[in-house]
């Protein structure tokens, strides 16, 4: 078993607060995209409730009915 090494972890928890880790992913842009979904999924769900409601209604009837 591998001893820990304390500087070489120092180091790295260094550089990945810094922000200099490559493998550190864009926070903010993932936040963007996530707000950015949510507002799509609004705008569609807004005008058209009645009508998705509708029809997810009437594909859960035809398959609890068997019909």
């Amino acid at each position: 078993m591998r001893g820990f090494d304390l500087t070489a972890g120092l180091a790295a928890f260094a550089a990945r607060v810094r922000g200099e880790d490559p493998e550190r992913g864009d926070v903010p842009g993932w936040v963007m995209i996530t707000v950015m979904t949510a507002a799509l999924v609004l705008a569609i769900l807004i005008p058209f409730r009645a009508a998705i409601v509708d029809a997810v209604t009437n594909a859960l009837t035809s398959v609890t009915s068997g019909g």
